[in-house]
């Protein structure tokens, strides 16, 4: 049964090398991959990082562009793509604009649809933007709905969604996550990685590791509140190093480096690596971030997350206390990290290693799902 994979993001990626893997264990699946590729480097690590190797890379990324060009670019590639390898089934992930192009392009091509990572909602369509309307198309144009929790199933119900079309399954996003920490607990890839951050001049001895990421298209025109928040904070502990790994995008590397460059105890860094990453979430005390796979993940390593939004698609790392929303106010990002700095008992409060999102068998669930509905 030949199953056509297609991201174009590192996030997507991630989360899908756990069901390629799998895929790839099975003899009754011949899974072809495609990349659009929307994301060049940051694409590449994790390609790298699982050992993914593309079928298709359409390399449709362009400096500085427009939702209308990525749009575009994608779905005209796709074309060719499904008419040379007439697969029964197009898999997407999540909510970004490649999955919901390469939604659409089965669609048109009359091909059943997989949406992995359905049924989350903010239940506002312009937060996050475009993500929650993506997510919510790319449901609509799928066949069968791999909800990662009862939570996102119940939304699916709500807006009439048929029950035997949607599948809970856990997220991917914890396979794929504690495959990487079960690599790092090798002494080889420890000292490699205190190396390499050594050659960044990062020193973390005696220090409360907070680690930032904030890169969302929503987030633009408010990253300089952001930055001022973390000025804050470094400015009012002086045992804290707030590491920033900068997103590529001119919209986010500019303003940020504007910011907060040559400011003490803030560490600008180029993006990190998957495996380099999730390092530094393991060592972290606290994460800010506006990223929406983080927060599924560092409830796993027990860390608190502070999510830089207005609201959020994951509830259920807000009902299990392991992340708070802050909006993007300066004073209130500052504030609740300074309580989690300041109040031990608050932080323990938020400090639990739990898995709301998933128990790390999500991809096995997924390919037996699909033994079943594609025979």
């Amino acid at each position: 049964m030949r199953v056509l994979i297609i991201f174009g993001t590192r996030p997507e990626a991630i989360k899908l090398a756990p069901v390629i893997r799998e895929l790839g264990k099975r003899s009754e699946f011949d899974p072809r991959v495609c990349v659009t590729a929307q994301h060049r480097e940051m694409l590449d690590q994790v390609l790298q990082l699982f050992e993914i190797r593309p079928d298709f890379d359409l390399g449709i990324m362009r400096p500085d562009q427009s939702l209308f060009e990525v749009t575009e670019r994608a779905l005209a590639a796709l074309e060719g793509v499904l008419e040379a390898e007439r697969p029964e089934l197009v898999l997407v992930q999540g909510d970004t604009t490649t999955a919901f192009v390469g939604a659409l392009a089965g669609f048109y091509r009359k091909i059943r649809v997989g949406h992995i990572e359905a049924g989350l909602r903010s239940h506002d369509k312009f937060a996050p933007f475009p993500e929650e309307m993506n997510r919510r198309l790319a449901d609509e144009l799928s066949d069968l709905l791999f909800a990662p929790t009862e939570g996102a199933k119940a939304n699916l119900l709500r807006e009439g969604f048929p029950e035997e079309r949607i599948f809970v399954t856990g997220n991917t996003v914890i396979d794929a996550l504690l495959w990487t920490v079960e690599r790092l607990e090798s002494p080889e890839a420890q000292a490699r990685l205190v190396r390499r951050f050594a050659e960044l001049g990062l020193d973390l001895e005696g220090k409360r590791l907070i680690l930032v990421t904030a890169h969302r298209r929503e987030s633009f025109g408010r990253l300089g509140e952001i930055c001022h928040a973390l000025r804050l904070i470094a400015e009012h502990n002086r045992d804290v190093e707030l590491v920033y790994p900068v997103h590529l995008n001119p919209q986010v590397q500019g303003p940020v480096w504007r910011a907060l460059e040559g400011t003490d105890r803030v560490r600008l860094l180029e993006p990190l690596d998957y495996e380099s990453f999730v390092w530094l979430m393991s060592r972290a005390y606290l994460i800010l971030t506006d990223s929406g796979g983080i927060q599924e993940e560092a409830p796993s390593l027990g860390k608190p997350v502070l999510v830089m939004r207005e609201r959020t698609e994951r509830p259920e790392a807000l009902a299990a206390g392991t992340a708070k929303l802050v909006g993007v106010g300066r004073e209130r990002i500052f504030q609740e990290a300074q309580r989690l700095l300041d109040e031990p008992a608050e932080y323990a409060k938020m400090a639990r290693a739990v898995n709301p999102f998933g128990d790390g068998h999500a991809a096995e669930r997924i390919v037996s799902i699909l033994k079943e509905q594609l025979r």
